[in-house]
């Protein structure tokens, strides 16, 4: 068994699916925005071309060069942006059609962060920030009891289903929301016991109840926890994360940021956080940010509401590396050995390890590198 566990975010809209069909024409995929992307200003990087060009991830032998890639790489898991709704999932292709079915699945644990926030049209944004909410991110207790049970019936019964301290890590990454659609927080701790209950009884064993926290708003709707100790307890919960940098540290009086500026501030906050907060804090690495992909190409790219963000520079694999390293000492010195990564795919967002034509598999080296392979 490998001394630290990494788990990697994993976006999953570079398949077909219904949804996206209806909202944005037959064949679409976010491959599309990338494809699209422009530079805004003399030496950006865009477009970002991946090495093997623009891949159906919900095909079983592409997800399998995937699987290999990251196992060799040192990674663990793939932690899936998955999401429900009220009408049920979405986007859930590349997991079950891709992922579970390559052949060589099992060389790769992997679990859900349930994405519960607001489906809102961004791809691409206009400027002036008023975006239609396609779909609601709150869903009632029966929506919820739903997927509950679509979720220990088609993914905790899998062997490669990843466990921390014995249960079956499930993250949610908009935790207000449960409130907002149980009625309180009282009501939505009864809805999560009542999940570790289903799961126990399904023979399954215990649930491991993982919350995103963060601080800068990035998509619109997303609320800041005020007491992060006490909304934690009252909910139940068993450790904490974070999903991207970009909710830690993100001027807006620029243009570019310099991705060791980020790094610095990002990975100098291990050690607070784990101080501030009662439950175990799992630190994250991200490999960059751009999200310039997700606006409308044609108007002027000025730093104000996302994806109207600005460009982090210089997110070499040297100083991904670097900033491994930051996260390894401070695990070395933690009890729980894990580490969150964004992303593995996140193009629109410009934080991806998968290779490109400009650094081809350096991200995933620098992983290896610091970590170790999985051999």
């Amino acid at each position: 068994m490998k001394k630290h566990e990494i788990g990697v975010y994993y976006f999953p809209n570079y398949h077909l699916d219904q949804r996206n069909e209806k909202w944005h024409g037959r064949g679409w995929t976010e491959w599309e925005l990338v494809k699209r992307a422009e530079p805004k200003y003399p030496g950006h990087y865009q477009p970002r071309v991946p090495s093997d060009g623009f891949e159906d991830e919900s095909d079983p032998s592409v997800m399998e060069k995937k699987i290999r890639m990251a196992h060799d790489s040192g990674i663990t898991s793939f932690i899936y942006d998955w999401y429900w709704y009220n009408d049920g999932p979405y986007l859930n292709g590349a997991l079950e059609r891709g992922f579970l079915e390559a052949q060589n699945t099992n060389d790769l644990k992997f679990a859900l962060m349930w994405a519960n926030h607001d489906w809102v049209d961004i791809h691409p944004a206009t400027k002036c920030g008023e975006h239609s909410v396609l779909k609601q991110g709150v869903v009632t207790p029966e929506a919820f009891e739903s997927m509950c049970r679509y979720i220990i019936e088609n993914y905790f019964t899998r062997e490669n289903y990843w466990r921390v301290d014995g249960g079956l890590y499930f993250s949610i990454y908009m935790p207000t929301n449960l409130a907002a659609g149980f009625g309180g927080i009282k009501n939505a701790r009864k809805m999560l016991d009542k999940f570790r209950k289903m799961t126990a009884e399904a023979g399954l064993g215990k649930l491991h109840l993982n919350v995103i926290i963060w601080g800068k708003q990035i998509l619109p709707g997303e609320k800041p926890i005020e007491d992060i100790n006490l909304f934690t307890e009252q909910m139940g919960f068993d450790s904490i994360t974070t999903y991207v940098w970009a909710h830690q540290y993100m001027p807006s009086d620029r243009l570019v940021i310099d991705y060791n500026e980020m790094a610095e501030v990002c990975t100098g906050l291990y050690g607070e956080l784990s101080e501030k907060y009662k439950l175990p804090y799992y630190p994250n690495v991200t490999v960059g940010w751009d999200s310039s992909p997700r606006t409308i190409q044609s108007d002027i790219f000025e730093v104000s509401d996302y994806p109207f963000f600005p460009i982090v520079e210089n997110n070499t694999p040297e100083n991904f590396k670097k900033a491994l390293e930051k996260a390894r000492d401070y695990m070395d010195g933690a009890d729980k050995k894990i580490l969150t990564v964004n992303a593995w795919n996140e193009w629109t967002e410009g934080s991806y390890l998968e290779p490109d034509k400009k650094y081809g598999m350096g991200y995933l080296d620098a992983i290896r590198e610091v970590f170790g392979s999985n051999e």
